[in-house]
């Protein structure tokens, strides 16, 4: 049996250039693909970015706000965010913190999986949008952040 340990006292500083009041673990990571843990103190950021893999960001604790592309949205405990490959993504709490577990996908892995699938909507193979020759480590800081249109539901400018 292997236990793995995250959380307080696990944490380290995580996230790509910009980021700030986040700290994380890895939990797993081999060539199939990473999954980690990541903590965001209140008034935290995750920068926006890129990656070309598929990613999930499961929310397990607390709330706060991700960016997909041009979308927005509030995300609170037991939601589970897709970020398709290279699509910007972002993630900021606000006045709470948020604890969220990342799965990210090798392509090959990603390439198996069908999103989406449910009641009355049909499955989109994931393979499609993952290039096969980028690894699970190529990606990039976004050089300019898109402003995607606020709502009323969302603040009216990010943290970074």
């Amino acid at each position: 049996m292997e236990i793995r340990r995250f959380g307080i006292g696990h944490r380290r500083h995580e996230g790509p250039a910009g980021t700030h009041g986040v700290d994380g673990q890895s939990i797993h990571s081999d060539e199939r693909g990473v999954i980690a843990e990541l903590a965001f103190r209140p008034n935290a950021a995750m920068a926006p970015h890129t990656n070309p893999n598929l990613t999930y960001f499961v929310v397990i604790e607390g709330g706060g706000f991700v960016i997909v592309g041009d979308e927005r949205a509030r995300v609170a405990a037991g939601e589970a965010v897709v970020w398709p490959p290279n699509v910007v993504r972002a993630a900021w709490t606000e006045l709470t913190p948020m604890r969220a577990l990342v799965i990210e996908f090798a392509p090959e892995q990603a390439a198996t999986l069908r999103l989406g699938e449910g009641p009355g909507r049909p499955a989109v193979s994931a393979g499609a949008k993952t290039p096969p020759d980028l690894g699970p480590t190529d990606g990039g800081l976004v050089t300019t952040p898109s402003q995607p249109p606020t709502d009323r539901e969302s603040p009216g400018r990010e943290p970074w």
